[in-house]
């Protein structure tokens, strides 16, 4: 779902996981950390090794209070029905541009649920008019806006037509969906690529710092969020530019412990359509270096952000 150039996103990945392993014991907290040390005793087996985790250890799967309910149609749709439930703002989705949803599939019939974003607590990118999903969808979330929850009640013959995918959507089925729009993603213009970073080179940088090259006017990036954004990566000592993520799709990265330091420190505060160059030490991007695009170790990087939307 999140496609960016692979060095970078690996980078991203591997440092994410780095984060979320420093407290080893947070995942147990939902648990009855209360209880912990009457069990403690209890907590291996006769061979020194964790037991295996059950289902009373764990608890159930978080759910999320987001979730909306369908009100079905009175009868299944025989064409494409659009019902905005919650109106959105700003720029209206057009082929080409990236809408970021959370959805809740049913069958139009009787309300069995097939799939849903939100238990996973991860929305999901559409390109309009790519052919990557079902004509309804692709026509459907045309005009959508940031912010919109949006029913769609789509025939058949703009799902999956005579071909059956599961027990629940068989042949000819007709679905309905609840649709959260998350943002609303212009097409990139590779023209509007930056070439230079706009800031001086660094050498032995010590802290995080950054420069608005060009000031948004749209939302504010605050922690918590998740900022959707291009890039072009510089050396930092000569300022060469290293990696870019224009000829690709955006980066989507939450502002929150664990994800990329340097930038979840330089990003927030930014506003969407606004430009930062931030500067960052090693120990903050980089510290063993990133051979495969010619990044020495201990070399401060300047990464160039064009914010393009959050969520």
């Amino acid at each position: 779902m999140r496609r960016t150039i692979p060095v970078f996103l690996t980078a991203i990945l591997l440092l994410a996981a780095c984060g979320g392993s420093d407290d080893s014991g947070s995942s147990d907290d939902t648990t009855g950390s209360a209880n912990s040390s009457d069990t403690e005793a209890e907590s291996t087996d006769g061979d020194g090794t964790e037991p295996p985790a059950t289902f009373e250890d764990v608890g159930p799967p978080p759910t999320n209070p987001d979730k909306p309910t369908v009100e079905l149609p009175s009868e299944p749709p025989d064409e494409l029905e659009v019902t905005v439930l919650i109106p959105g703002e700003g720029p209206a989705a057009e082929a080409g541009d990236t809408v970021i949803v959370d959805y809740l599939g049913v069958r139009s019939s009787d309300g069995a649920e097939f799939d849903n974003s939100y238990d996973r607590f991860e929305p999901f990118p559409v390109v309009l008019g790519a052919g990557s999903v079902i004509q309804g969808w692709d026509q459907g979330l045309v005009d959508a806006q940031t912010g919109a929850r949006i029913q769609l009640d789509i025939p058949s013959d703009l799902a999956y037509g005579e071909e059956s995918r599961s027990d629940i959507i068989g042949e000819n089925e007709a679905l309905t969906f609840i649709i959260d729009v998350r943002a609303v993603i212009p097409q990139a213009d590779p023209a509007d690529e930056p070439t230079e970073a706009g800031v001086p080179a660094s050498e032995g940088a010590t802290e995080v710092t950054s420069v608005d090259l060009i000031e948004g006017e749209g939302a504010e990036l605050k922690e918590g969020d998740t900022a959707v954004f291009q890039l072009v990566l510089f050396r930092g000592d000569n300022l060469v530019a290293l990696d870019s993520t224009w000829a690709t799709e955006a980066i989507q990265l939450p502002m929150s412990e664990g994800s990329f330091p340097g930038l979840v420190e330089g990003m927030p505060g930014m506003k969407v359509g606004g430009r930062r160059a931030i500067t960052i030490p090693p120990e903050s991007g980089f510290p063993d270096g990133e051979p495969t695009i010619g990044l020495p170790a201990d070399t401060d990087v300047i990464i160039v952000i064009d914010l393009i939307g959050l969520y």
